[in-house]
């Protein structure tokens, strides 16, 4: 059907089987298979009203009715704050209630707004905003602050729909439900300290209980970056019993600095957790933040133990993978420690909170590739892999660093003939040394290509990795190895054959498509093994600066260097070339098989950069939940889910539904709950734990597990029942499982089931005390 490729753009609609409906195609050629769908997004142009008739007359974005008469009544009330700072010359005072009446009054002279004549204000809602409006949260600004970036971003690129026309936004949810509870105005007075601002609207007790709050967040990537500043500011665990351990296992790489702004250029190859660890103390030098560069597994829970366990607090995961996630959570249910969880994609991002007893436990997709289409944040970039889509997003990271950013920083330097010292010497320098390589002058012929291409495989497959082999001995990962180089291996070639492509044309040079001239070309360079080694080390001393400088003046008498720029397209271009090639051997390295490069091809082009507007922006919702989960016992209906998309305007609140609760005879539980079996002495036997549960709860077990491995079944022989049933639990489970119980260990938790239950009941988790 190719009359499609002429065709103006068309509208498209997706059936639920999944084909297309394009219109009319009965004079088209015959559709045979495959084909590209680009979507294409039609230009619309907005227009707003000036600010003089927008006070009068706002647009608000709300999802209903409900929300754009509360929208109306937020935006009166900043009416009415800004009369009576003009008044007064200054905000009402901190749960003053004489100032907040004041402000009620004024809100009553002010003419209503236009198409809103019938709307009553609500005098309750306008008391509470005056009576917290003296304090300032960092969470909010966060959040305010991230949506007004984004429209800074929508107005210069006119990419993305804009605000029509008011946003807002509030979270008097955080404050106390029980209106005994809400502060006084002698309890919100200044204390000359750097949560004034946040004492102001909650008082000094939430204060207190932040302070001695010890919280583990797991991940320090953008959103765990955006959230220990979030700790930072709100001055959670900078009391002596409080603190926050930071545990990420990954390193930091140059495309984080984009996003992830505790990390700077000297900070490259550096453990996430210690530096973040390290930043946010800078930021709030009494804040105690611990970090482990261990991973947060099945293999590390003799690391994070019952102990660790024991004096945290509360979770905030910002991880990459919902595998990650549903093993947090799982250690979350397990020691009934409220979770906090926040990600993005681009422009959309999710905050949630779960609490024990109080909300639903997480239930997120089961799988990362819910969908073959589904987008992949490119956050989950590491420095040691454990999957084919980390290696995927390294081998796009690569081709934008070699391809595009260091070709930018040399044409930005040729037009600005600054000295290195003048610049921001160790980011200059990495992509400086990625662009040079091997090479000490600019490439002139199709085999000075050649000659970087396998000099910078080199450095990738074999150097670096020698170099790091001593970082990735712990937990999960595996110990890389590093590779030889085969002409005659596909992968080794098709990269080497890629890289020199575009490094060409990168320098205005020819390249070369053909196979059998570049494998005899590459088998000659091996031959007369006269390789040059890389040019420049890890470390940069006065000598090296010296002569990277005047390789650098020998590159400027060139003509301008072509930036590439990324697209997908199957062609022979080498963009997807290169990445592929690269995946495949970065997953050689690591031991990460079977790659299928056709998986690869379709997460390429798929990868959704994390961006500092929309993190900034769910660390801020998370913030506000984290008030929440430390002024103790509140019902569901207060906490908030949240779901936003700033490129489309779309925000999303709700609350979090109760647990499920779930019965069997007379008995009923939650996700929370457990079967405890106290510990006695002499130990049980399985047949006295069996007969405990009958006596105490009226259950007859049919089988019971631990770790998927079978301990009892009633429909084993009376043999085999005997043999097991004598034995102390702990050696039976010794004695099924091959397991020994690690010193400090409190607990072994068992799954079963009865005679009796449904086929979709599961009992709650048997928690056997040691």
């Amino acid at each position: 059907m190719v009359e499609l490729n002429s065709c103006s753009p068309q509208s498209v609609r997706v059936q639920k089987d999944g084909s297309l409906e394009i219109g009319d195609t009965t004079t088209f050629s015959r559709y045979l298979r495959g084909g590209v769908v680009t979507e294409v997004k039609r230009p619309k142009t907005v227009r707003h009203k000036p600010l003089d008739i927008a006070l009068l007359q706002p647009h608000v974005v709300a999802q209903n009715t409900q929300e754009v008469q509360r929208a109306h009544c937020l935006h009166q009330a900043f009416h009415v704050l800004h009369k009576f700072q003009q008044l007064h010359g200054r905000l009402p005072k901190p749960w003053d209630p004489d100032d907040a009446e004041t402000v009620v009054e004024l809100a009553q002279d002010l003419e209503p707004l236009k198409g809103t004549e019938e709307e009553s204000l609500d005098e309750a809602l306008l008391r509470t905003i005056a009576l917290s409006s003296a304090g300032t949260l960092s969470p909010m600004a966060a959040i305010m602050g991230g949506v007004a970036a984004q429209e800074v971003l929508k107005a210069i690129s006119r990419k993305f729909m804009p605000l029509d026309q008011w946003l807002y936004f509030d979270a008097l949810e955080c404050l106390p439900e029980d209106e005994t509870l809400l502060p006084s105005p002698e309890d919100c007075q200044p204390r000359n300290c750097r949560y004034d601002g946040q004492i102001a609207v909650f008082g000094t007790d939430l204060q207190e209980k932040l302070s001695d709050q010890h919280y583990l967040l797991v991940g320090a990537g953008a959103i765990g970056c955006e959230m220990l500043k979030v700790f930072a500011l709100v001055g959670l665990g900078v009391r002596a019993n409080g603190g926050v351990t930071v545990a990420d296992m990954d390193y930091i790489e140059r495309s984080n600095l984009s996003r992830q702004f505790l990390f700077r250029p000297k900070d490259v190859r550096r453990p996430k957790a210690e530096v973040a660890a390290a930043a946010a103390h800078r930021l709030n030098p009494d804040l105690r933040a611990t970090p482990y560069t261990c991973p947060l597994d099945p293999t590390t829970e003799d690391i994070y133990d019952d102990s660790f366990f024991s004096r945290v607090n509360g979770v905030v995961a910002a991880l990459d993978s919902f595998q990650a996630r549903h093993y947090v959570a799982a250690r979350c249910t397990h020691y009934l420690k409220p979770l906090l969880e926040a990600g993005t994609q681009g422009t959309w991002g999710s905050a949630s909170v779960f609490v024990p007893y109080v909300t639903e436990a997480y239930r997120g997709p089961a799988s990362d590739a819910a969908s073959e289409d589904a987008p992949y944040p490119v956050c989950t970039l590491r420095h040691i892999p454990s999957s084919m889509e980390h290696s995927v997003q390294w081998a796009q990271d690569q081709f934008e660093g070699l391809f595009r950013l260091s070709t930018e920083t040399i044409n930005c330097y040729q037009q600005t003939c600054t000295s290195l010292s003048a610049t921001d010497r160790t980011e200059t320098l990495a992509l400086l040394q990625q662009v040079m390589g091997v090479l000490r002058t600019r490439p002139q012929t199709w085999q000075d290509c050649v000659v970087w291409a396998l000099g910078h495989w080199q450095l990738c497959f074999h150097d670096k990795v020698l170099e790091g082999g001593t970082q990735f001995s712990s937990g999960s990962n595996k110990c890389p190895h590093p590779l030889q180089f085969d002409p005659n291996h596909d992968m080794h070639f098709l990269y080497v054959l890629a890289a020199a492509n575009l490094y060409a044309r990168m320098h205005g040079l020819p390249g070369s498509q053909s196979q059998p001239a570049l494998r005899e070309l590459l088998t000659r360079l091996l031959e007369s093994d006269s390789r040059p080694q890389n040019l420049f080390s890890a470390e940069h001393g006065q000598e090296q600066l010296k002569e990277l400088q005047e390789t650098l003046d020998d590159w400027r008498k060139g003509p301008p260097l072509k930036p590439v720029l990324f697209v997908k397209v199957m062609t022979a271009n080498f963009h997807v070339d290169f990445v592929v090639a690269a995946t495949d051997l970065r997953c050689q390295n690591y031991g990460i098989l079977p790659v299928n490069h056709a998986r690869i091809k379709q997460i390429v082009g798929r990868i959704i950069p994390a961006i500092a507007t929309s993190t900034a922006v769910v660390a801020g919702l998370l913030g506000l939940e984290l008030y929440k989960v430390v002024s103790g016992l509140r019902s569901h209906g207060t906490f908030r889910h949240s779901y936003l998309h700033l490129a489309e305007n779309h925000f999303i609140r709700s609350a979090p539904s109760a647990p499920a609760v779930q019965s069997f005879r007379d008995l009923k539980w939650t996700c929370w709950d457990r079967l405890k079996v106290p510990a006695v002495q002499p130990e049980r036997t399985l047949k006295s734990l069996l007969a405990h549960l009958q006596e105490e709860h009226g259950l007859k077990v049919e089988m019971l597990l631990h770790h998927q491995a079978l301990l009892y079944s009633s429909g084993w022989s009376s043999e085999k029942q005997a043999q097991h049933l004598c034995l102390r639990v702990t050696e039976l489970v010794q004695h099924v499982t091959g397991w020994k119980p690690k010193p400090g260990l409190k607990v072994l938790v068992f799954e079963l089931s009865c005679e009796g239950e449904e086929e979709e009941m599961a009992f709650p988790p048997l928690h056997y005390e040691l």
